[in-house]
């Protein structure tokens, strides 16, 4: 009897394993390359003005998607539209009640995976617990690396996120992780506001970093406020101001305002050391306890900060600026499913350029 050609060819094994290496390259060139079906992207409840902007950049509607909770206390996430094979973004910030928002992120990501989703990246414009981050008492946790293993753990396959409190944050996780940085917006910004005689000035010495990268774009020279935190206490003790502010314009560079504590000392620091005027730069606008109060009485000029948290109006004062991360997000994303470089994001959205004067959202 005569096999068919088909059959004689995978007759023989050489000829088999060929075909089949052949195909497994072409399927992991496919998943290198972006080659998902489209792009659908779904947000908690935590920030929708960002994820409305993110999606008004990529040009596509948001997701359509049920997340609330039920009489008791349980969250629950309904997805209103077919996701299987789509190249899927959950975009949550985690922020006040971070444990809630936290949960409804998780929940998305399992409801996506039984959905079928292609491929599922957590979206994460401000990581919550990042502070939380190594064992500096005994017997603590480091939550951190907790929340990183639950977001793999309910079926992440990637991460995207802003402006991590310490870079190590990103070992935390077991899959691909890509980290933006705001920091180049709100650096351009002060740049552009041609400022007189500028120092940069660092908070802490574990920001120094950060505020050396920003004082490297305004050509201005660093200076460091040693300070020391009592215990767990959300409050901090001013040691010493390292550098000279004496009739220079500063800008107190961190990565997040939380309760305003020591950004506000800081500020009194460097006057008294003879600053001519004070700003402030934070990525993530936490504001918790009074912070508001604090920075509204404090002798500030202005306070620049990211939409990477949902402030509501009464949030929001007169000094306060903020400039909206979505371009930057919205191109990563774009890169992300396209399987290009995402670090050339910076240039290609001229993030630079694309600050937003945000409305008081509804």
């Amino acid at each position: 009897m005569v096999l068919p050609a088909v059959l004689t060819a995978w007759a023989n094994p050489a000829n088999l394993i060929l075909h089949m290496l052949h195909g497994s390259l072409e399927r992991m060139g496919e998943l290198a390359g972006g080659s998902y079906d489209e792009i659908a992207i779904f947000g908690g409840n935590s920030n929708s003005w960002l994820v409305d902007e993110i999606c008004d950049y990529i040009g596509i509607n948001r997701g359509r998607a049920e997340v609330f909770k039920f009489s008791n206390d349980n969250t629950f996430v309904r997805i209103g539209e077919s996701v299987r094979q789509k190249d899927v973004y959950a975009i949550q910030s985690f922020t006040t009640p971070v444990n809630d928002s936290i949960m409804e992120l998780l929940i998305m990501i399992d409801t996506l995976t039984r959905a079928s989703a292609g491929r599922i990246t957590a979206v994460i414009p401000y990581y919550g617990y990042g502070r939380t981050d190594k064992k500096d008492q005994p017997r603590v946790p480091i939550t951190a690396r907790l929340v990183a293993k639950l977001i793999v753990q309910a079926g992440a396959d990637r991460v995207l996120t802003v402006d991590l409190h310490a870079g190590q944050i990103q070992g935390f996780f077991d899959v691909p992780v890509d980290e933006m940085s705001a920091m180049f917006m709100t650096a351009q910004y002060f740049l552009e506001k041609r400022l007189v005689n500028p120092v940069v000035v660092s908070p802490d010495l574990g920001n120094t970093k950060r505020a050396r990268n920003f004082a490297e774009i305004l050509d201005a020279p660093l200076a460091i406020i040693e300070k020391r935190r009592i215990g767990n206490e959300d409050k901090t003790k001013l040691l010493n101001l390292i550098g000279s502010v004496d009739g220079h314009q500063v800008v107190i560079v961190d990565d997040e305002i939380d309760t305003g504590g020591s950004i506000t000392q800081a500020a009194r620091v460097c006057l008294e050391g003879g600053a001519t005027e004070v700003y402030a730069s934070c990525i993530h606008a936490v504001f918790s306890d009074h912070a508001v109060e604090r920075l509204k009485a404090c002798p500030i000029t202005e306070i620049v900060a990211t939409n990477t948290i949902l402030l509501p109006a009464e949030k929001r004062f007169d000094k306060l600026t903020v400039l909206s991360v979505a371009p930057l997000l919205g191109e990563a994303i774009q890169r992300i499913h396209a399987g290009t470089s995402v670090s050339t994001a910076y240039r290609a959205t001229g993030a630079f350029q694309a600050r937003l004067s945000l409305a008081t959202p509804e």
